[in-house]
């Protein structure tokens, strides 16, 4: 029997699970391709988990086991699908083709003045902070600002308050290229503002990151006790919902500790609505209104500002997209156009459900998505091609692929930069320095 190969797109969480479980489910041979745009694996767990976070960004250490263990199994970096290889061509390649590329766009708030410098998306400044490729090295400057606000209710936004006001000391024992520290050490902001658009009881970051927050010593943490004064909707929600009922209560027990008197602060307002940023070039100012009393507005100062209101898919050429929800169509994961299924084409992770869930979320994800893959490919011969073909068709169209070895070689040199600084590891941040630790190790030991 000839052996099945299915090509994964997005070596992310939910790319990594689905080629795992993809070898260990199969009950006949199989070999997997992982492709991802970018040189690194691992997706948002390197680029989204906040790096003073190590215990979930060490899943890491669980996904280069399965990459080094599991024979077949490939990891083909800095290929971008739709532009270096197209997807009917992986279609003609592959037996399956599994997309996990994420939701790396950003939704919008849709008010004036959005467009002002300084109005940032919340993504753009955790892809500065962590050092990724796309990101430019000087895209935020910190020096001169007083207060920030970040928009939104979710375990992201609480991480970009978190951050900045972070000590320098503890930037320096997570992986964030210097420059990224220095930034940070010049931060000027003594103040940010976290802006719920409904009330407390509909907060979406969890009790743990909450009482993380309280636990930064040089901050603050200050919620008014009159905006936990519930209305019908919320305790009915704290009724039915065990996690926002801890969840309030610790919102309570800050209420309660108020001020500290610490050197930062971090405020939360909740049931507030942006509906429009002031300034001529650079934002200096939001007014909110409060969202179950509109006709109640006030303005706030501000010098930066993070919209944090959800990340949404991008289309790609060949697949059928949904534009409200920023997702591929599909049944039980295999893509649909209309009511027609893609033969061959499935999908998993965020590009799938939306960008919900935490990291775990994506194993089970993944797993629904392999059934359906195996349940269609256990029918049939397979009719792909074999590794060196797509391998071929990368070479001659001059792609400088990042294998496996190959990423290991960068990562040996993030650990060396991080050893000459007392650090576990620095994270290399410019695409052409990884390229050229990638080239170096491709060359034979005898060249």
């Amino acid at each position: 029997m000839s052996v099945t190969r299915i090509a994964v797109v997005g070596s992310g969480p939910s790319g990594a699970y689905t080629a795992q479980l993809l070898t260990e489910e199969s009950e006949s041979p199989i070999e997997v391709d992982v492709f991802d745009r970018l040189p690194t694996p691992f997706g948002l767990v390197r680029y989204g988990v906040a790096p003073d976070h190590p215990r979930v960004k060490s899943i890491t250490t669980s996904f280069t086991e399965v990459f080094e263990e599991t024979p077949g199994l490939r990891f083909l970096g800095n290929v971008q699908i739709g532009r270096d290889v197209k997807l009917e061509e992986l279609r003609a390649h592959y037996d399956a083709v599994v997309f996990a590329h994420g939701a790396p766009l950003d939704r919008s708030l849709g008010i004036p003045g959005e467009h002002l410098q300084g109005v940032e998306a919340v993504r753009d400044f955790v892809s500065w902070y962590q050092g990724h490729p796309d990101q430019p090295g000087d895209a935020f400057a910190l020096e001169g600002a007083r207060r920030a606000v970040v928009i939104g209710l979710g375990n992201v936004a609480l991480d970009a308050a978190r951050m900045l006001v972070r000590e320098t000391d503890d930037l320096r024992r997570t992986d964030i290229p210097e420059h990224i520290v220095e930034a940070f050490a010049a931060s000027t902001i003594d103040e940010v503002v976290v802006i719920g658009r409904r009330g407390p009881a509909f907060a979406k970051f969890t009790n743990k990151e909450f009482i993380e927050l309280l636990e930064v010593e040089s901050t603050d943490v200050i919620i008014d006790p009159a905006d936990l004064e519930l209305d019908a909707e919320q305790r009915a929600h704290l009724d039915a919902d065990p996690a926002a009922r801890r969840l309030m209560a610790t919102f309570q027990k800050a209420a309660d500790r108020g001020s500290l008197g610490r050197a930062k602060t971090i405020r939360f307002v909740f049931d507030r609505t942006p509906v429009e940023f002031s300034g001529d070039t650079s934002v200096t100012g939001i007014r909110l209104v409060h969202t179950s009393e509109p006709s109640v507005s006030e303005t706030l100062e501000a010098d930066l500002a993070l919209r944090s209101v959800g990340y949404l898919g991008k289309p790609l050429d060949g697949l059928p997209f949904d534009k409200r929800t920023g997702t591929v169509p599909s049944r039980d994961s295999r893509v649909v156009d209309g009511d027609d299924v893609v033969a061959g084409v499935y999908v998993a992770g965020w590009i799938k459900r939306g960008p919900n869930g935490v990291v775990g979320t994506n194993r089970k994800c993944a797993l629904e998505t392999v059934t359906s893959v195996l349940e269609d490919i256990t029918a049939g011969e397979s009719r792909a091609s074999s590794a060196e073909a797509i391998d071929a068709v990368l070479a001659e169209r001059g792609v400088d692929v990042v294998d496996w070895n190959a990423w290991r070689a960068i990562e040996a040199a993030e650990i060396a930069a991080g050893a000459a600084s007392g650090r576990e590891r620095v994270k290399l941040h410019v695409r052409e320095d990884m390229l050229r630790i990638a080239a170096a190790a491709r060359v034979p030991a005898h060249a």
